[in-house]
């Protein structure tokens, strides 16, 4: 089961994701994410923290194996998986979970392909107090285990919905949330301008984002630039814009 989890298929299949890592496994617990089982090997027991959270997979789970550190290796995707792997059931987000105030900071993700950025983003809207990150199609899996580990944990905690642009245009309508799109050639984004609840659209690095939703832009908004630099990471760009956006409010 875990080597199919590995795999997109198979954790849309089963309806489960993996977590690799001591601090991360401790942070499903604490938010009460349902636990399917766990693998351990003899270095998760090296430290006192790794005995503590061993415990605690014995009182959250029946399905416990411990195996050899070759074993374990094999059944990670990480170089050092510090001695466990967990099988949890993800959290199932939705749009009506998404709490809207009048300086409500949303951000979305318009083919975001690589997970790790996808990851990093989630941890910095956390961070920044955005009130929850929407995925579009064409972006990574917030349950890819690259993604579910850039997060830190912030994906059990933070309201992560991933859906058709169609819909979320809707919901954005419905709820008077104005929709922002990073790109350049933009006008330089410094605040929030007194604006209502917003969402900061970024995508791809490549190709920008998609054309739905960049025709329901209020503002096409933009980090200036020193010359002769072209773009930023996405993730990094991200964390600017939300800054931007969120330090008043």
């Amino acid at each position: 089961m875990i080597r199919d989890l590995h795999r997109r298929r198979g954790r849309e299949r089963r309806g489960l994701a993996l977590l690799e890592g001591v601090r991360l496994v401790e942070e499903a617990i604490a938010t009460g994410v349902a636990l399917r089982g766990a693998v351990t090997s003899a270095a998760l027991e090296g430290t006192p923290r790794g005995r503590a959270l061993k415990a605690l997979l014995r009182e959250r789970t029946s399905r416990l194996e411990e195996v050899e550190e070759e074993a374990l290796t094999t059944l990670a995707t990480t170089e050092h998986p510090q001695g466990v792997v967990a099988v949890i059931e993800p959290p199932v987000w939705t749009l009506d979970q998404i709490r809207l105030g009048p300086s409500a900071t949303l951000l979305m993700l318009d083919g975001v392909q690589d997970p790790g950025n996808v990851g990093a983003m989630v941890r910095t809207a956390a961070g920044l107090g955005a009130q929850g990150v929407i995925a579009l199609p064409g972006t990574a899996e917030f349950t890819n285990p690259k993604a579910l580990r850039g997060t830190m944990g912030a994906f059990f905690r933070l309201p992560c919905v991933a859906a058709a642009a169609p819909v979320v245009r809707d919901w954005l309508g419905e709820n008077r949330v104005a929709v922002w799109v990073a790109e350049t050639g933009g006008e330089p984004l410094r605040g929030r301008d007194g604006a209502g609840p917003l969402a900061l659209v970024l995508g791809n690095e490549g190709a920008g984002p998609g054309p739905e939703l960049t025709a329901a832009a209020a503002r096409r908004v933009a980090i200036p630039l020193a010359a002769g630099v072209e773009s930023l990471n996405v993730a990094v760009a991200a964390g600017i814009l939300l800054w931007e956006v969120t330090r008043g409010g």
